[in-house]
């Protein structure tokens, strides 16, 4: 297996129209863990270990941007007990890796409300977005408290805004600075949208980013998602003719 995802590695490297930007929308914890009689919680924390496995081999390839759909703001009407524990999952984690995370160049960043995450989560958010912020290498942007639709209710207000206080003139705004209001002012687009589970649709998520964004669905449950699984959606993108509405 491993000299097969070698050379499926380099016949991508070798080919070279790599995307920038993959984002992921990370489905199927609750289904990896049902099905082997186990809490939700398990999932999740199966979950991470493919994040891992994904964050790896990203950076193998250098792709310069991965954006992951880390926790919705539709998510906290899950259960109290599941939301407490994918925070607690959360705080963890960040805790754990950032070490590893600025050892390999990386470069964390969050995309969302996070300001009303608890005052911990938002802290040790913090710390590794600071220890991380000078490293040169893959940009891991969590998707956190994010929802598509709120982000544009969120950038309507501070035109609006700024059309009040005569900071903005109505009639110069146009695709490009309207960009620079959400929560993801600064980054390109998505070239690549990867959703795993087998679900066919968006959920919600990068609904401004991704009107040009070439998608990938797999029946593999998030856990199970490996760099190999990785690796096919590049491939599969690598293959594809990008028109943007031309012919």
């Amino acid at each position: 297996m491993s000299n097969e995802i070698d050379k499926l590695k380099d016949a991508i490297l070798k080919k070279g129209n790599l995307p920038t930007h993959v984002a992921i929308i990370m489905d199927g914890n609750g289904r990896w863990a049902k099905r082997r009689g186990l809490p939700r919680i398990a999932g999740h924390k199966a979950g991470v270990k493919a994040v891992k496995r994904v964050v790896e081999a990203a950076g193998e390839l250098g792709i310069s941007i991965l954006t992951l759909f880390t926790f919705s703001h539709e998510n906290w009407k899950r259960p109290k007990q599941e939301v407490s524990a994918i925070m607690k999952l959360l705080y963890e984690t960040t805790k754990r890796e950032i070490n590893e995370l600025d050892k390999n160049n990386v470069k964390l960043i969050t995309t969302g409300r996070i300001e009303e995450l608890s005052p911990q989560r938002r802290d040790i958010l913090e710390k590794a977005r600071e220890q991380t912020k000078d490293n040169t290498g893959l940009i891991l942007n969590l998707a956190l408290n994010y929802g598509g639709r709120t982000e544009i209710l969120d950038a309507v207000k501070l035109i609006a805004r700024e059309v009040k206080q005569g900071k903005l003139d109505i009639d110069d705004l146009n695709e490009e600075n309207f960009a620079k209001y959400l929560y993801t002012n600064g980054l390109p687009d998505p070239d690549l949208l990867i959703r795993t589970s087998g679900e066919k649709r968006i959920s919600n998520f990068l609904l401004w980013q991704t009107s040009y964004t070439e998608l990938y669905i797999t029946d593999v449950l998030w856990p199970n998602f490996t760099a190999k699984d990785f690796y096919e959606a590049i491939w599969d993108y690598q293959n594809r003719e990008r028109r943007f509405g031309r012919v």
